[in-house]
C-alpha cells in the first residue's frame, strides 16, 4: 500500500495565497514602521526633536503644523497603523486565515496614499526631509508591494 500522497490529490489542493516566508516578511517590515513611529510619538510626547544624522530637517518637519491632526501625531497614527498590520500579521499566522493577511493588504492601500501625502508635504510645502518620517514612508511602500502581491494573486483565484 502506498503512504505517498500522490500528485493528483495534491493538485487539487488550492495554492496558498501567502507563503510563510512572506507573512514573516511582511511582519518584519510592519515591526519595523512600528517602532520607528513609536520612536517618534514618544521625542514628540517628550518634546525632544530626533537628531537627524544624514540629512537635515527631521525639527523643521516633526515641529511643522502637518505633524499634528487634531492635536494627534501624525508618527503615534503611524504607530496604530503598523500596530494593526502586526496584529493581521499575527492572526495570519496562528490560525492560518488568509482573510487577516487580506485585510492587513487592503489597508496597505491607506498606508501608501498617506506615505505619498507625506512625503509630497515634506518635499513641497516644508522643503525638508525628516530620515525617520522616509523610512516610515519606504516600510508603507514596502508594505503596499507585497500586499498588493497578495491582492493580485487573490483576484485570480477567483
Amino acid at each position: 500500500m502506498n503512504l505517498e500522497p500522490s500528485s493528483s490529490k495534491t493538485a487539487l489542493l488550492p495554492k496558498p495565497l501567502v507563503s510563510k516566508a512572506l507573512a514573516i516578511t511582511f511582519l518584519v517590515v510592519a515591526f519595523l514602521g512600528f517602532l520607528d513611529a513609536t520612536y517618534l510619538s514618544v521625542e514628540h510626547f517628550r518634546g525632544v526633536i530626533p537628531p537627524c544624522t544624514i540629512v537635515e530637517g527631521c525639527e523643521k518637519v516633526t515641529t511643522s503644523e502637518y505633524s499634528v491632526i487634531l492635536g494627534v501625531p501624525v508618527a503615534l497614527l503611524g504607530s496604530i497603523y503598523y500596530l494593526f498590520i502586526i496584529v493581521l500579521s499575527i492572526l495570519f499566522l496562528d490560525r492560518k486565515n488568509e482573510k487577516y493577511f487580506l485585510y492587513a493588504s487592503y489597508l496597505n492601500i491607506f498606508g501608501l496614499l498617506a506615505a505619498i501625502y507625506f512625503v509630497f508635504i515634506q518635499l513641497v510645502i516644508i522643503k525638508a526631509i525628516c530620515i525617520y518620517c522616509m523610512f516610515s514612508a519606504l516600510t508603507s511602500t514596502l508594505l503596499f508591494i507585497l500586499g498588493l502581491l497578495v491582492i493580485l494573486k487573490s483576484r485570480r483565484s477567483m
